[in-house]
């Protein structure tokens, strides 16, 4: 391992340091990180554009040669997450900027850290950086929509702009990076050792800006925020295991799906709430971008060592 990447591996290790350190900077001195605000949908795109500059046209090659499995784990993805947010939102009292931020969450696709967590975990990898690839292309379509289903009788929601940003911010810089990646192979092959690294700080930063907006009112809903958002993490996790082995995947490939549904695109949901709601419907996205990383490698681990001894 060379200098880059072994700098790169403490500061991503690092990352939930990283993002208390900067967001008790921005809540105690807000107003600084509050001009950033313009830059959130950038942020979001760097991400995505490392994200495409990580993914091959193998990444769906199981759409062909597995369709049934790639099937379940996008279905329940998109059916899980979004109901147990309306029910968590319903069964807590939330606010509706609260209830609608956690709704936006459960309708975003499943978040990159995922793949991590199952290859980890021991998992089946290959299905997870499909579904990961593939409810991502389709976010465009389901998300928006979805959404507006759920959410809408809580706030007024503009679908069509919604959508028009979710392309902007995520498809094309995830074809832009695919292309990038075909015909630059050998450059993306060099700079893939610090693309962790320039994710990692654009989501600190993200997260940084959201707490200095909401920093007045932060206070009043962090708790039942937390509380939410931790159920929806382990309602997803928990359920996404449980539907896969109920519908007769293997243990393997139900671990995939299990990170594939409890771990969400928080990054997407955060800076779509920024730009169309208000921006204590942030909050729950940024919780999740802490939390299922925390909670991810607790599962993850466990199901990793516990399957080695088995084994």
């Amino acid at each position: 391992m060379n200098t880059v990447q072994k700098i790169a591996k403490i500061i991503t290790t690092l990352f939930p340091v990283w993002v208390v350190l900067f967001a008790t900077m921005a809540f105690f001195n807000p107003d600084p990180f509050k001009s950033l605000v313009a830059y959130v949908p950038y942020l979001l795109g760097l991400i995505m554009l490392g994200m495409g500059l990580t993914m091959t046209l193998d990444d769906f090659k199981l759409v062909l040669t597995r369709p049934k499995d790639v099937l379940y784990g996008v279905g329940l993805r998109y059916l899980i997450m979004p109901s147990v947010a309306f029910l968590i939102a319903k069964l807590l009292g939330l606010s509706p900027s609260l209830a609608a931020g956690l709704i936006l969450v459960g309708a975003c696709p499943s978040g990159t850290a995922s793949n991590v967590m199952t290859f980890i975990a021991k998992g089946d990898t290959a299905l997870s950086v499909t579904i990961s690839s593939v409810n991502t292309l389709l976010a465009p379509i389901f998300t928006p929509f979805i959404f507006l289903f759920l959410a809408g009788t809580l706030l007024p929601i503009n679908a069509e702009a919604l959508l028009v940003d979710i392309l902007k911010i995520v498809l094309f810089p995830i074809i832009l990076g695919i292309i990038i990646r075909m015909f630059a192979s050998k450059f993306v092959d060099r700079v893939m050792g610090v693309i962790p690294v320039i994710s990692v700080f654009s989501i600190i930063a993200i997260i940084t800006i959201v707490v200095a907006l909401s920093a007045a009112k932060l206070a009043n809903v962090a708790l039942i925020a937390f509380l939410a958002v931790a159920l929806h993490n382990a309602l997803g996790l928990g359920l996404g295991y449980g539907a896969s082995r109920t519908v007769g995947m293997s243990h393997k490939k139900s671990k995939a799906v299990a990170f594939e549904i409890g771990m969400e695109n928080s990054g997407l949901a955060v800076a779509l709430a920024i730009a169309h709601l208000d921006p204590i419907a942030a909050i729950p996205g940024v919780i999740f971008s802490v939390w299922h990383n925390f909670t991810g490698s607790l599962l993850a681990g466990y199901w990793g060592s516990n399957d080695e001894k088995k084994s």
